[in-house]
């Protein structure tokens, strides 16, 4: 068969050619029924459903106040902490596991707290697609998925594409604040803001901070302290 005598292939659609790479893989643990009746009681007033369509914060909360959106909450002890100690400000939790969704649900309603909604989806997706621009006042990623081995390093959230969009997701002056304890990964974090564009880091030392009050001290921080792990915190704040 002469070339031009090759049947032409159908172009692939772009979704199938160029599949993005995710920064976590969905392992469920079994829900307890704290968790799932949790989701059913408390869902239809804290769960946000994703969609291709910008939220309209002020609606979802009932007022204006500064937003924090945490992406990776995990069970949601520290998320509820922080939202309990500042009533003045609005949370936004995003996580894919279900078990941490209904832990999350089930101590804010054991708090009584009204300050905090939850997504149960790709948090790359809700920054894209319902996170108005310039809306959040600060950003918080603690301890995601290392994925330590050189291979697995593109699977890894804190990538220039990722920081792009928080650039436009976060007001003038918001912050971002990451936290790990895997010190490779703390200075993957560290390279990939300095060089992303509208950042200036907040370290007096060019590089880590101390952990802020804001921020809880976690039951498995604890134990990393007490066996000798570091844990390293970044704050960089978007520029006008």
């Amino acid at each position: 068969m002469t070339e031009q005598e090759k049947p032409e292939t159908a172009a692939q659609p772009e979704e199938k050619r160029m599949r993005r790479i995710k920064s976590y893989v969905k392992r469920e643990g079994r829900m307890t029924a704290r968790q799932s009746n949790a989701i059913e009681r408390v869902w239809p007033t804290m769960g946000l459903e994703y969609q291709k369509q910008l939220l309209d914060l002020s609606a979802v909360f009932g007022r204006q106040a500064p937003i924090t959106l945490e992406v990776g909450f995990g069970m949601g002890k520290s998320l509820v902490a922080m939202a309990q100690a500042n009533p003045e400000r609005d949370y936004i939790g995003i996580e894919v596991h279900g078990p941490g969704v209904g832990a999350c649900l089930a101590d804010a309603e054991e708090a009584g707290i009204t300050n905090l909604r939850v997504f149960e989806h790709d948090a790359v997706e809700v920054l894209a697609d319902m996170i108005p621009d310039g809306s959040l006042d600060t950003f918080q990623l603690y301890f995601p998925d290392p994925w330590h081995k050189k291979r697995h390093h593109k699977r890894r959230i804190v990538q220039p594409e990722f920081l792009a969009c928080l650039q436009q997701k976060l007001a003038v002056g918001g912050i971002i604040h990451m936290a790990t304890d895997w010190e490779n990964y703390a200075e993957h974090m560290l390279i990939e803001l300095n060089e992303a564009p509208g950042f200036s880091n907040t370290s007096t030392s060019a590089d880590y901070v101390p952990r802020p009050e804001w921020r809880p001290l976690t039951k498995f921080e604890s134990r990393g302290h007490r066996l000798g792990h570091g844990v390293w915190d970044l704050i960089f704040k978007k520029d006008a």
